[in-house]
Protein backbone atom coordinates (compact mmCIF):
# COMPACT_ATOMS: atom_id res chain seq x y z
CA UNK A 1 0.00 0.00 0.00
CA UNK A 2 1.50 3.20 -0.80
CA UNK A 3 2.27 5.50 2.27
CA UNK A 4 1.13 9.17 2.34
CA UNK A 5 3.76 9.92 4.37
CA UNK A 6 6.87 7.63 3.24
CA UNK A 7 7.63 8.37 -0.50
CA UNK A 8 10.39 5.99 -0.07
CA UNK A 9 13.09 4.32 1.95
CA UNK A 10 15.98 2.18 1.80
CA UNK A 11 18.82 0.10 3.72
CA UNK A 12 22.45 -0.12 3.78
CA UNK A 13 22.77 -3.27 5.66
CA UNK A 14 26.42 -3.21 6.66
CA UNK A 15 26.29 0.09 8.07
CA UNK A 16 22.87 -0.91 9.82
CA UNK A 17 21.34 2.36 8.23
CA UNK A 18 17.92 3.10 7.23
CA UNK A 19 17.32 5.99 5.11
CA UNK A 20 14.02 7.39 4.83
CA UNK A 21 12.35 9.93 2.33
CA UNK A 22 9.18 11.41 3.42
CA UNK A 23 6.72 13.32 0.58
CA UNK A 24 7.77 16.33 2.26
CA UNK A 25 10.76 15.64 0.72
CA UNK A 26 12.71 15.51 4.03
CA UNK A 27 15.37 12.64 4.28
CA UNK A 28 16.34 11.42 7.10
CA UNK A 29 19.00 8.48 7.70
CA UNK A 30 18.38 6.37 10.80
CA UNK A 31 21.46 4.50 12.59
CA UNK A 32 21.94 1.46 14.15
CA UNK A 33 18.71 -0.02 13.07
CA UNK A 34 18.76 -4.06 12.98
CA UNK A 35 17.65 -6.01 9.91
CA UNK A 36 14.76 -7.84 11.21
CA UNK A 37 13.68 -3.80 11.82
CA UNK A 38 13.97 -3.10 8.36
CA UNK A 39 12.49 -6.89 7.25
CA UNK A 40 9.38 -5.88 9.08
CA UNK A 41 9.23 -2.01 8.15
CA UNK A 42 9.49 -3.54 4.22
CA UNK A 43 6.55 -6.08 4.75
CA UNK A 44 4.43 -3.86 6.59
CA UNK A 45 0.87 -2.54 5.22
CA UNK A 46 1.14 0.74 6.36
CA UNK A 47 4.78 1.96 6.53
CA UNK A 48 3.40 4.84 8.32
CA UNK A 49 1.79 3.28 11.30
CA UNK A 50 5.19 1.07 11.63
CA UNK A 51 7.54 3.66 11.47
CA UNK A 52 6.20 5.95 14.31
CA UNK A 53 6.37 3.21 17.01
CA UNK A 54 9.12 0.81 15.60
CA UNK A 55 11.50 3.50 14.34
CA UNK A 56 10.81 6.95 14.84
CA UNK A 57 12.76 8.82 18.00
CA UNK A 58 14.07 5.12 19.02
CA UNK A 59 17.44 5.14 16.72
CA UNK A 60 19.54 8.05 16.71
CA UNK A 61 19.08 10.34 13.55
CA UNK A 62 19.72 13.33 11.01
CA UNK A 63 17.96 15.39 8.61
CA UNK A 64 20.25 14.54 5.61
CA UNK A 65 18.41 16.49 2.92
CA UNK A 66 15.61 18.94 3.53
CA UNK A 67 12.43 19.08 1.41
CA UNK A 68 10.86 21.66 -1.21
CA UNK A 69 7.82 22.38 1.44
CA UNK A 70 10.30 22.53 4.48
CA UNK A 71 10.39 25.44 6.64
Amino acid sequence: MPSSVIRRFSYDEPRRRLRVTFVSGDVYEYDGVPPEVNSAFREAFSKGRFFGPNIRDRYPFRRVERGLHAE
